[in-house]
């Protein structure tokens, strides 16, 4: 009974930790309000928000791609009207907009979270801890069509993900399963599992 309960509750708290103290946490945040300068300026009718995770202590970790030679590139979630309910991810790699997805499992234990460049090959999405740790980003569990999507840390905790807009708003980062099917679509020679949307919470 005491563990259902904690279960059941968790998500209150969450929201509760995010209304307190959401707009401190953000502040303290250089890279909120300094980095991607060029990336806005680049895409004047867009709005940006940042893609973080969100550790049990309350720290913010940035999210990124992570390619082939260790640069680190922006994963944002992408606002082009006043609605913000339902907002795509993408990644921003030379001036080109990526799109992010989910893959099969196959026999792992996770989703796959992956950036796809234009020849299909896949690229990696990290949160990056302290001291250049880099954790993986992964589909963990599917309810209805909602995959919920989490940074693992190496003794397996798992950090929320979130959009955060300029003005400090929140958005849930999820995969969203349109059809019963395992392999939702192929994009670009890649099988998808599942879209990934930042989607306001309920």
């Amino acid at each position: 009974m005491k563990s259902n309960f904690k279960h059941r509750t968790q998500p209150y708290f969450f929201i509760i930790f995010l209304i307190l103290f959401a707009p401190q946490l953000f502040a303290q945040d250089i890279e909120f309000n300094k980095q991607d300068e060029q990336l806005v300026l680049q895409n004047p009718d867009l709005v940006l928000w940042h893609v973080k995770a969100l550790t049990a202590k309350g720290q913010i970790l940035h999210v990124k791609v992570v390619d082939k030679d260790g640069k680190h590139h922006p994963v944002k979630a992408i606002q082009e009207t006043e609605n913000a309910q339902i907002l795509d991810v993408k990644s921003f790699i030379n001036g080109k907009q990526l799109p992010i997805k989910l893959l099969p499992k196959k026999n792992e234990r996770y989703y796959p979270f992956k950036a796809i460049a234009e020849d299909g090959t896949l690229i990696d999405i990290k949160a990056l801890g302290e001291d250049g740790a880099l954790f993986d980003v992964v589909g963990v569990i599917k309810i209805g069509n909602v995959v919920h999507i989490r940074a693992v840390n190496p003794e397996g905790a798992l950090y929320n993900i979130i959009a955060i807009s300029p003005s400090g708003r929140t958005n849930d980062v999820s995969g969203i399963k349109m059809m019963k099917e395992e392999v939702e679509a192929t994009f670009r020679g890649v099988p998808i599992f599942s879209h990934v949307k930042a989607i306001t919470r309920q």
